[in-house]
């Protein structure tokens, strides 16, 4: 099975701003983002969309984000997430920091405030 790589489209310092901190994982129209909120590198970061569809990255900088389109989302046969007919339900991301303690990360629909409203509801 031929894993797909998705590319670290952005990866941007985050600076404080003194308002409430953003969630970790959250959708910014049709790309999800993914912010370490830790002071350590992250190493090998793998995000897995609604248990099917993956992406990954070499590395996640302290305080940094991935963006990526939820098209770029893909399964070990080469299917794309399609935001259009889709939806997200769910998201793991699974990474080691520069300690080599392993890190994870989840967010489910069914416990987690909907990824949709965490843009628009502040």
């Amino acid at each position: 099975m031929v894993l797909k790589v998705l590319a670290v489209l952005a990866v941007v310092a985050v600076a404080g701003c003194g308002r409430e901190a953003d969630p970790p994982i959250r959708l910014n129209g049709a790309w999800l983002v993914v912010e370490n909120q830790s002071k350590m590198e992250w190493r090998d970061v793998s995000v897995t969309v609604n248990a099917y569809y993956r992406g990954v990255a070499p590395r996640l900088a302290a305080g940094g984000r991935l963006e990526a389109p939820l098209n770029g989302f893909v399964t070990g046969f080469g299917q794309r997430f399609n935001p259009a007919r889709e939806t997200v339900s769910r998201v793991e991301v699974r990474a080691t920091d520069a300690a080599g303690a392993p890190v994870a990360l989840d967010w489910d629909e069914k416990t987690g405030k909907p990824l949709a409203e965490q843009i628009k509801g502040r």
